[in-house]
């Protein structure tokens, strides 16, 4: 259970703009969908295997609060993380979440948002297929480089990815003020030739779980970018909407 609750909150609340997730579980697959506030980034995801003791649909909150009782020194060691639940109508629904120490002596409860409640707050957004003109796995080198080329251009709160042939090259600015331009991927089959624009804060924090996973790129010329993060435990799609610049 705490390497699961480990990876939601790697992959949602530590990348510092999903804050709120709802699951959705039975005996079959546990799923996971955020969105963040500004609608910037959608994430689904989906456990590999299904996650025991939390069938049904919930919210989890405040995941500042969970992420620090899972980092809380007394639980380290032997800790018991126990789901709590309620019954209704003959059927038990998970409530929240039960620590408690080795000892015993030291506890804490982190409470789930009800059904009702999360459905209202995250509705779900579907994402119309399109077809992916370029498909890539990126290199933590290419990272590093899109992670300079911020801190250079970090006044740009977004950039643009196009093709120069074969080269993916990413572009900062504009020749009316301070610009910057790398090629973060050669040698890629498909063309992007349309002025889309990304959210460059939520691109690089996302690229940046590539240092534990696996990660794969999938761009579309249509407007639509999707990071697909297998960590080992669960699969996370990252889909973000193309903004015009």
């Amino acid at each position: 259970m705490k390497d699961t609750l480990l990876d939601i909150v790697k992959h949602t609340h530590t990348l510092g703009f999903l804050n709120l997730v709802k699951i959705v579980s039975d005996s079959k697959e546990t799923t996971i969908e955020s969105m963040a506030d500004d609608r910037s980034v959608i994430m689904k995801g989906k456990f590999h295997k299904p996650v025991a003791g939390i069938d049904g649909t919930f919210g989890m909150p405040q995941l500042n609060k969970l992420d620090i009782l899972l980092k809380v020194p007394e639980y380290k060691d032997n800790a018991k993380i126990t789901v709590t639940t309620r019954d209704k109508d003959g059927v038990k629904y998970p409530t929240g979440l039960h620590f408690e120490n080795a000892n015993g002596d030291f506890k804490n409860d982190y409470r789930f948002m009800n059904a009702e409640i999360i459905e209202e707050k995250l509705k779900s957004v579907k994402f119309r297929g399109v077809t992916w003109d370029i498909e890539f796995e990126p290199t933590m080198a290419s990272v590093t480089r899109l992670s300079y080329q911020v801190q250079a251009n970090s006044e740009e709160t977004s950039f643009i990815a196009k093709t120069d042939g074969t080269d993916l090259k990413f572009y900062f600015g504009d020749h009316s003020t301070h610009a910057g331009e790398f090629i973060f991927q050669p040698n890629v089959t498909g063309t992007l030739d349309k002025n889309w624009a990304w959210p460059v804060a939520q691109v690089l924090q996302i690229l940046k779980l590539a240092e534990s996973s696996s990660l794969k790129i999938h761009l579309s010329n249509e407007g639509a970018l999707q990071i697909t993060v297998d960590s080992g435990i669960g699969e996370y799609q990252f889909i973000l909407p193309a903004q015009s610049k």
